[in-house]
């Protein structure tokens, strides 16, 4: 049995997982692979000291704690598949005491970098309509740049203000603030029927070509913006989603409504807005408090 092509099964097929989560978690069994053959190994007869020494390995070519740390982590789920089906008798991997990475704080933009952000595209053409409604959407409800992109026009319900975003796990709703709404109808009824190529194109958001928008065609637009206007952070897709986190916990979201509207599985994903609002509030003490 191909053991890397059934584990790249389990996790497209039974588990659902993302198409970045294999492509991340299959990246670091094939180097792993890679280095077992290197060393006259097999995957089932490796043990934990093996793999302690691979991750050894990987330190010596070197890799960040970051890094290793993800690497055996998917090592983790990999030889957990094959306990699972009985192919190896424990997990090698699961004994390992893994170095703490430390976690770095995700860079948001204040309300006034995401307002000049918001307001580089011209509306008045067709492209600048469909990049407003596309960076509004994004600031409105927090989803990541891969659920964006895959959004049909029937994900929309603007009349009641709401999004659907729905994914290989769950489906959520989250709702849609009015400057959002206006500017996806006005790119919904005057701009996206002369853009897109055929009457029964699904997708919500296309190209000049009249196709689906790719993650690579929508990052290159939020640099552009980015550029024209001359904020100096560097500015990603997902900063949009941290930001829209990060602001609604300052102005009184509860920490479960968050988790709800970005997705998360697990709270303490969630939780590490509490830790950027902490941290601003430090930073502006620091600055005004006369003893400091």
């Amino acid at each position: 049995m191909d053991l890397q092509a059934d584990y790249e099964r389990f996790l497209t097929e039974e588990k659902g997982a993302s198409a970045n989560t294999v492509s991340s978690y299959m990246r670091d069994v094939h180097q792993y692979f890679r280095w077992l053959d290197s060393e006259g190994l097999a995957a089932q007869k490796a043990t934990q000291a093996d793999v302690d020494r691979y991750s050894k390995y990987l330190t010596s070519l070197g890799k960040s704690v970051a890094t290793v740390t993800r690497s055996l982590a998917s090592l983790k789920s990999f030889y957990g598949h094959l306990q699972s089906n009985q192919m190896v008798s424990s997990n090698p991997a699961k004994g390992l005491t893994l170095e703490k990475v430390e976690r770095k704080l995700p860079q948001i933009l204040t309300s006034k970098e995401v307002e000049l952000f918001l307001e580089q595209p011209d509306p008045r053409d067709a492209k600048g309509c469909r990049d407003k409604a596309m960076l509004e959407l994004l600031y409105a409800t927090g989803i990541r740049v891969s659920e964006l992109i895959n959004l049909n026009l029937d994900n929309l319900n603007l009349s009641a203000g709401f999004l659907r975003c729905v994914n290989a796990k769950r489906e959520r709703i989250i709702p849609l603030y009015p400057t959002a709404v206006k500017a996806l109808g006005d790119y919904i009824q005057n701009v996206r029927p002369q853009m897109i190529e055929r009457p029964d194109e699904r997708s919500l958001f296309v190209n000049m070509n009249g196709s689906r928008m790719s993650r690579q065609g929508f990052w290159k637009l939020i640099k552009h913006y980015q550029d024209q206007a001359g904020i100096q952070k560097d500015i990603t897709p997902h900063t949009l989603r941290h930001s829209f986190a990060a602001h609604l916990l300052e102005n009184g979201a509860d920490l479960r409504s968050l988790q709800e509207m970005l997705g998360h599985a697990d709270i303490s994903s969630t939780q590490v807005y509490t830790m950027v609002v902490n941290q601003k509030l430090k930073d502006v003490y620091n600055k005004a408090h006369p003893r400091t």
